[in-house]
């Protein structure tokens, strides 16, 4: 991945393992353990459901976590960034920006970043995703979890 150029259609990170072997038989895992709960209602059977659960809503937060982590991260390395890179007026208004904002603004290249928080900071780039939609040079991060 870290060859090809990333996109807004390309950057999001899809693990094979994951995304399309763990999660779903785990979610396949959890119908079937309650269609046999709903057919032979014996303790065992609903224990079984209450494990099954369990096992999807822990692997799905192991993925969440590290990403809200990451979030944060972001955060912090844009913050700095944005005390670099934008011009005086914009630089005290740096904390008004929202945490999908600042995200957002991770992928664009630093010429671009004032124009982009600005139309932000007036209203008109509201999300990670218009941000991502506006930039018009890719800045790629091939280091995200």
């Amino acid at each position: 991945m870290a060859d090809q150029a990333q996109t807004l259609g390309t950057h999001r990170r899809w693990i094979l393992a994951w995304h399309f072997f763990a999660v779903p038989i785990l979610l396949i895992n959890v119908f079937v353990v309650a269609v046999n709960f709903v057919r032979d209602p014996r303790l065992i059977n609903g224990w079984a459901v209450l494990v099954a659960i369990a096992l999807f809503l822990g692997i799905f937060l192991s993925r969440s976590m590290p990403l809200r982590a990451q979030d944060r991260i972001i955060r912090l390395e844009e913050r700095g960034r944005l005390e670099r890179v934008l011009p005086a007026d914009l630089r005290g208004r740096i904390g008004d920006l929202t945490a999908d904002q600042l995200i957002g603004l991770r992928f664009a290249p630093d010429d671009e970043v004032p124009e982009l928080a600005r139309r932000a900071l007036g209203g008109e780039l509201k999300t990670r995703v218009d941000i991502k939609r506006a930039i018009r040079n890719w800045r790629p991060d091939h280091m995200r979890v």
